[in-house]
Parts: C-alpha cells; sequence; structure tokens
C-alpha cells in the first residue's frame, strides 16, 4: 500500500500555526523519513514540531525524540472518595514534595533492571515545562460499556501523573549531539546501538519516576491507588520493519489513553478505534498542544491577570504553582482548545470518548 508520506490531522476549524507545518514538512524530508504524521495538537517546537510521529526504515534520529526522553503520563485510581475530597485541605498537605526522594533509590534503580549510574536526586520529582501531578474527578461517563470493562470507579478521586527522565534523557542527547551534531542514526550500526540501549534505559527509568511522584503525594494523603495506565510521549519504538519516533504523541496500540487539556480544562480518557498507519502511525495526541509560546504567554498574560487570579480555574479547580514565570507560561489561555483536538480524533476515527475527568487541584512547583 502507498501511504501519502505527509499527513496532517485536523478540520478545518482547527488552529495549527504554519510554522508547525513547515517544521513537520521539514522534519519530513530528514534522509530516510518515509511517513510523517502531524497530530491535532500539533506545535512548534524548537526546530522540530511537538504533537507528531515519524516512521523510518533505515534512520533513528535522536532529536526527533527530544531531551526528555520517556516523558509520559500515568492514571492511578485512588481509594480516596469524591465525594468527601477536601480541596483546600489537601493543598495544605502538599508540601516538602520538590525535594529528593527520601526513600532507597538504589533499590527501586535495581528492581528495574537499571544500574546504579544511573542514580540521580531529581528521581521522583516532577520537574518543569508542562509537567504535573494533578488529581481528578469523573465529569462524565461516555461509554459505560468501556468505563466497567476496564473497571474504572467513578465515585473515587484519580491521580494523573506526568513526568519524564528528567536530567538523564537531556544528558544522552546532548551526548548524541556532541558526537554527530544531531545526525540520524543508521539501523544495525554500533552508535545505533548505544544509543537505542541508553534510551530504552530512560524509558524505564521515567516510568519509575512517575511511580515514585505518586507514592510521594499518595503518601501525603495516606492514600493508596491502582495504576489504571501509563503511556509514553517520547519514544522511538520498532514498528513495520522499521523506527516510529513520537514528539509529544500519545501510542494508540497500547490499550486505552488520556488526553488533558490543560489545568483549566477537562481530560479525555479515550480508547484506540482504529490502529491504521494510512492515518495516524498507531499514534494519537497527547494533550490540547500550545497556543502561545512561553514568553508570549508571559507577556500577554502578565498584563491582565495577578498570579492570584491563576490559582483557582474556571472549573473550580485549585493551582499549586509558585514559580512565577511557570504559572503564566502554563496557563489554560496558553493553550488549544481540547475539545477541538478531540473531536479532530474522533472525526478521523480514531478513538471513542471513553470519559471526562475534571481537575481539581494541579500541582506544578511549590518554592523549596
Amino acid at each position: 500500500m502507498t501511504y501519502q508520506k505527509v499527513r496532517l490531522i485536523g478540520s478545518d476549524s482547527s488552529w495549527i500555526e504554519q510554522k508547525a507545518i513547515d517544521q513537520l514538512h521539514q522534519t519530513a524530508d530528514l534522509p530516510g523519513i518515509e511517513q510523517a504524521v502531524g497530530l491535532p495538537d500539533l506545535h512548534a517546537g524548537q526546530g522540530i514540531p511537538v504533537g507528531a510521529a515519524f516512521w523510518s526504515r533505515s534512520h533513528v534520529y535522536p532529536h526527533l525524540v527530544g531531551n526528555d526522553i520517556g516523558c509520559g503520563m500515568a492514571l492511578w485510581q485512588t481509594d480516596l472518595e469524591a465525594r468527601k475530597f477536601k480541596r483546600d485541605k489537601t493543598v495544605r498537605k502538599l508540601v516538602d514534595l520538590e525535594g529528593p526522594w527520601p526513600g532507597d533509590r538504589l533499590d527501586r534503580l535495581d528492581k528495574r533492571g537499571l544500574t546504579s549510574s544511573l542514580d540521580s536526586d531529581s528521581l521522583g520529582t516532577i520537574g518543569g515545562g508542562n509537567h504535573f501531578a494533578e488529581f481528578q474527578i469523573v465529569e462524565s461517563i461516555e461509554s459505560p460499556q468501556l468505563f466497567e470493562a476496564h473497571r474504572f470507579d467513578p465515585d473515587q478521586v484519580y491521580l494523573l501523573t506526568h513526568s519524564g527522565s528528567r536530567g538523564l534523557g537531556e544528558a544522552i542527547l546532548r551526548s548524541h549531539v556532541r558526537q554527530y551534531q544531531g545526525g540520524g542514526l543508521l539501523t544495525g550500526t554500533a552508535a545505533f546501538d548505544d544509543y537505542l540501549a541508553r534510551h530504552d534505559e530512560a524509558m524505564s527509568w521515567a516510568k519509575l519516576n512517575r511511580d515514585i511522584i505518586a507514592e510521594r503525594f499518595l503518601g501525603k494523603l495516606g492514600a493508596d491507588a491502582a495504576l489504571k495506565l501509563d503511556i509514553f510521549h517520547n519514544s522511538v519504538t520498532p514498528h513495520e520493519d522499521g523506527w516510529l519516533h513520537r514528539k509529544g504523541a500519545a501510542p494508540a496500540d497500547k490499550g486505552l489513553v488520556v488526553i488533558p487539556g490543560s489545568r483549566g480544562t477537562m481530560t479525555y480518557l479515550v480508547a484506540p478505534k482504529a490502529v491504521r498507519d494510512e492515518i495516524a502511525l498507531h499514534s494519537l495526541a497527547h494533550g490540547a498542544g500550545r497556543k502561545w509560546g512561553r514568553k508570549d504567554a508571559r507577556t500577554k498574560l502578565g498584563s491582565r491577570y495577578s498570579i492570584t487570579d491563576l490559582e483557582r480555574t474556571d472549573l473550580g479547580g485549585r493551582v499549586i504553582c509558585e514559580d512565577k514565570y511557570l504559572v503564566f507560561e502554563e496557563a489554560p489561555q496558553a493553550y488549544k482548545n481540547i475539545e477541538g483536538v478531540i473531536d479532530d480524533l474522533s472525526q478521523a476515527g480514531l478513538i471513542e470518548v471513553v470519559a471526562i475527568f475534571r481537575p481539581i487541584i494541579t500541582y506544578k512547583r511549590r518554592r523549596s
């Protein structure tokens, strides 16, 4: 079957900046790239677009994975009852979460098959940028059959953790750039094997990081939880006799996917419908996508809102962000419309919405 090399999923009403579209086409022109897909949350990144997937039979490009290898999201169903959940009281309990995790890091690394050389004070911490930990409740159930089949409970509070490999992924990318100036790696070479081994370690590290973040937050509340899903957004994986790069894209071949909008909009739990290479390279949007860059967000919002204004959302949620820049950079207004992204995916026949979640507490960062 012959596929169109560059495909963009979106409707006429979708807003995607031209710079992001240009980056998608430029990246598709890299040697060995045979397919490129821009998802509805596509937005411009540092030379390459975010919200995209790329397939090559012959090359792996570390910069298409980026410096946060293994970044992704994990959704936990807690044993906290939504009707008894006290937001303000919980906000006061969520302290001392910025410093190093006091647990036995070496033991946890060893249990994941990771060596002590990967030990870092950042293990179990959220980090900056768009990363967060967020408590949510079920707003509506769109597919009762799927909701029940996956044993979701509408009466419980959920915890969504979003983080990645922190400095580890960045160190791996920097090492590659120093040696190869960011060029692609031919499959089957020693350089390819070395990068892939380090990439896979960073993926495992990022998954462990999300696990420990959840443990820390749940520990503050004396709660327990069951993991419902954990998905990667930045990765390169074997696919159809080649290699599939995802940069800010969720997998459509690993079960249910969670797609958040922003701290001030709903989060969507979706079931991938058709695993179709000819449309989306087995990939889905990973969020709403940025509307404004970080500097633009600070400029546009800083003159209109105070930090106190942004500590509560239009949905009634609480925001914990004691970074005077980050609170503006990650404001809901800086992101595109999540409903439009979900509608585009639905119209393309890629998803079925299972449930909609409402964020009630979003944790970004406290001052140390």
